[in-house]
């Protein structure tokens, strides 16, 4: 994939087919030790430990429309590939973690990509759900929760077509403030 945006988009959909009410984003940039830090955590219904071990074998899938899985597959060769990692943990009940980790400054890694389109995209799509993004450069932070945006809004849908342009640009802005190229 061109960007890691979309990895983040590929594995918070496979979060919400795993029933995910709430899926967090978090997103660590931290120059000075040259590390970039991808995980996605939901309450999903979590992993058998049997199927933990094959989820990043791109010839396995739990999906019966087709027999394999690229999605986390690519994911942990694209942060090998930067001298990283992929990890994932998960507990039947409990949800599941997928963290990636980075070489910042390595020369094969794909740029971030736009996250405020991946954040429009969920959010439009999944208004059931809470999702929390929290973007961390160098110690500067930005925080997305839609739980409270929700609050906030009632009775307006998250989902409406203005209250996502707003969400768009407000999450563009706020990235741009913290040092994300955007």
């Amino acid at each position: 994939m061109r960007e890691l945006s979309l990895h983040v988009l590929d594995v918070v959909q496979n979060s919400l087919r795993a029933g995910a009410s709430r899926v967090e984003i978090l997103i660590n940039e931290d120059i000075g030790r040259d590390l970039l830090e991808i995980e996605v955590v939901d309450d999903g219904k979590g992993l058998e430990p049997g199927m933990l071990e094959q989820v990043a074998n791109p010839f396995f899938t739990s999906r019966k429309s087709r027999k394999v899985g690229l999605g986390l597959a690519l994911f942990k060769a694209a942060a090998e590939q930067c001298n990283g990692s992929l990890d994932i943990h998960s507990q039947p009940g409990s949800g599941t973690r997928v963290r990636a980790a980075f070489q910042h400054s390595h020369l094969d890694r794909a740029p971030l990509g736009s996250v405020e389109e991946t954040l429009e995209a969920l959010i439009a799509c999944n208004p059931q759900v809470d999702f929390f993004y929290h973007h961390r450069i160098n110690g500067k932070e930005f925080r997305l929760d839609t739980h409270r945006i929700k609050e906030v809004l009632e009775p307006v849908e998250i989902n409406n077509p203005m209250v996502l342009a707003w969400l768009k640009e407000t999450i563009r802005e706020e990235l741009t403030g913290i040092g994300q190229e955007v």
